[in-house]
């Protein structure tokens, strides 16, 4: 009884057998009354109308009953054909979601001619293909991870059997060196955590009302020293105007620091980076602009892809990067109910990056 097969068998003889009993019941009932109706002359010559009634009402009986009998029959017939038409392209979408769901994103699908499983079979490739290239990007982050991480351990592992050995010596030099690539591992992992965060939608962001360009003139600030170390000109422009929003101020000053901390390698010496928060209608708008590599059209999306790397692009002597920060900083963006895009005339004519958040309501 549970099989779609037999309850669609089982539904069309029901309606049959139902139609059959209503029908049989009317005419049963009508037959006689309109006999009477159309020959009232026969009624008239006592038994013999009569029985000339009752003749007719069996006769009509068994044409009703014959007819029901056959109808049944039919009915059967036609209910099979129709279940086994439903059923067999069902049990093919079936099979193929069997089979995605064994890994073969690529099983080949039914074609059915209804069109409600038509758009069932065309939800379903796309299911396996969104899947295929989920699990397409889930091998590349296991290997860019691997990749990664590949670079600190070999460090540390040939400073600690060169220590073991004998032939470095155990220095402060040594043992910084070892300790610059743990803070490196460090750092992956914590970057590797938040862009976990993100994609789960959990990045339990700590807001409070506070004035976005001094969050933004906070955080740009600390990044003096190393833009000078790097021969950079960093420029800060905040203007007076508050700008009240709900935020998380770590967040933001993550936000800025990745986006200035990502200018600096593409900035030659006394190239220049400018940071300014403007309001922007009912928005508090970051934007980070430099004069330095610039971006081809074809990376101003795939730069926030996570592990992404700008083709070319110049290399900077203690650059610690993982290719997760522009990642992190517009899941970060986002999940303020904001955005973060960038711009470039092309490649060596600098690039600006912008980030927008809303402003409070009171504001």
């Amino acid at each position: 009884m549970n099989r779609l097969t037999t309850r669609l068998l089982l539904s069309h003889l029901l309606i049959v057998v139902i139609g059959a009993l209503v029908t049989f019941l009317v005419v049963r009932e009508l037959a006689p009354r309109l006999f009477d109706t159309t020959v009232p002359g026969r009624m008239g010559r006592g038994g013999q109308g009569q029985a000339l009634r009752e003749q007719f009402a069996a006769a009509v009986d068994r044409a009703v009953l014959i007819g029901a009998l056959a109808g049944t029959v039919a009915a059967a017939l036609a209910g099979v054909v129709a279940a086994l038409r439903i059923v067999r392209p069902i049990n093919g979408l079936r099979d193929a979601a069997r089979a995605i769901a064994h890994g073969r994103y690529d099983a080949p699908l039914p074609t059915p001619r209804d069109r409600e499983l038509a758009e069932l079979a065309l939800d379903l490739g796309s299911l396996g293909r969104s899947l295929a290239d989920t699990e397409g990007r889930r091998l590349r982050l296991l290997g860019e991870v691997a990749h990664e991480m590949r670079t600190p351990l070999t460090v540390i592992d040939g400073y600690v059997e060169g220590m073991m050995d004998g032939v470095l010596p155990t220095t402060p030099h040594e043992l910084g060196q070892v300790s610059s690539e743990v803070r490196r591992l460090r750092r992956l992992a914590e970057d590797l955590s938040a862009l976990s965060r993100a994609d789960e939608g959990q990045l339990n962001l700590k807001c409070a009302d506070v004035d976005f360009g001094d969050v933004v003139r906070t955080a740009a600030e600390r990044l003096r020293g190393q833009a000078e170390d790097a021969g950079v000109n960093l420029l800060i422009e905040t203007g007076q105007e508050p700008l009240p929003v709900s935020a998380d101020p770590d967040r933001i000053a993550q936000i800025v620091t990745n986006l200035v901390g990502n200018a600096l390698p593409a900035v030659a010496p006394r190239g220049r980076i400018v940071v300014r928060s403007i309001r922007s209608g009912a928005s508090a708008m970051l934007t980070v602009t430099d004069d330095g590599e610039g971006l081809d059209s074809a990376d101003l999306e795939r730069i926030f892809e996570r592990f992404y790397r700008v083709p070319g692009r110049r290399s900077v002597e203690g650059e610690s990067g993982h290719g997760i920060g522009l990642t992190i900083s517009r899941a970060l963006a986002r999940g303020h109910g904001g955005d973060l895009t960038a711009a470039s005339p092309g490649a060596g004519q600098g690039a600006t990056f912008t980030m927008t958040i809303p402003l409070r309501d009171d504001a």
